[in-house]
């Protein structure tokens, strides 16, 4: 492993446990960035609840993401005809085109405040990323690799489990860590559906015109993103070896 990735593993989810779970630390950042604010952090809920909240979010919404969007790729590879793919692409990139914040309106009516509404928006965007590397990990595997494992007798099933498959895990797992990223930084517009998470002192501090409460929200999601995106590297590369 690489020195760099070992420290942004180590790094990043360290400075956002420090961050989120002592609000002493909070409290001393902000207050040197913003002096003289009599509101430093979000007052109704700690920040490490509130990451509880995100981390639930993300991780619900990009698993739904990754299992549909996985059986859309893997449907559109193994679909023999052209209209099968161009359906499904055409599909989850209109899902995508949906900004978040309008899902959450327009499903609020019929789901409710709360965690439903961001979770169906959440998995809308989440989706095609994977749909999109799930296709082109398989479509990248060299068909000289497949006449060789035919070669040697592998049945359909054996071939794609043994062959297919752990050749385009790397990239299907691009794809998983673009739609986590992502979800990451989404979920912050749930906290305007009731459902929580870092986007609630976002939201508060919008409304109160304080940057502090702005800056608290916005730098436990950037790291929380930054941890996740740090994680699905060190994946990666055990992948590859």
């Amino acid at each position: 492993m690489k020195a760099s990735r070992l420290v942004s593993v180590l790094s990043f989810p360290s400075l956002l446990i420090l961050f989120t779970a002592f609000p002493p630390v909070q409290e001393l950042l902000l207050g040197s960035l913003f002096p003289g604010n009599n509101e430093l952090i979000y007052p109704r809920s700690s920040l490490l609840q509130l990451l509880g909240t995100h981390l639930v979010l993300t991780a619900v919404s990009t698993a739904a993401a990754t299992a549909a969007g996985f059986l859309l790729g893997l449907f559109a590879y193994l679909e023999p005809s052209g209209a099968g793919r161009r359906s499904v692409a055409g599909l989850s990139g209109v899902a995508q085109t949906f900004p978040p914040a309008a899902v959450i309106a327009l499903a609020v009516p019929s789901l409710g405040f709360g965690a439903p509404p961001v979770l169906l928006a959440l998995f809308l965007y989440g989706m095609l990323p994977v749909v999109v590397n799930t296709t082109k990990g398989f479509d990248g595997v060299s068909p000289r690799v497949l006449e060789a494992a035919k070669g040697v007798g592998m049945n359909r099933i054996r071939q794609f489990s043994l062959v297919e498959f752990p050749l385009a895990l790397p990239v299907i797992l691009a794809g998983i860590r673009i739609s986590a990223v992502i979800n990451v930084g989404t979920a912050a517009i749930g906290a305007v559906a009731g459902a929580g998470g870092l986007g609630a002192p976002i939201i508060a501090g919008l409304v109160r015109f304080n940057p502090s409460l702005v800056l608290q929200g916005a730098l436990a999601t950037a790291l929380l993103a930054l941890s996740i995106d740090a994680a699905f590297g060190l994946i990666a590369d055990k992948t590859r070896t």
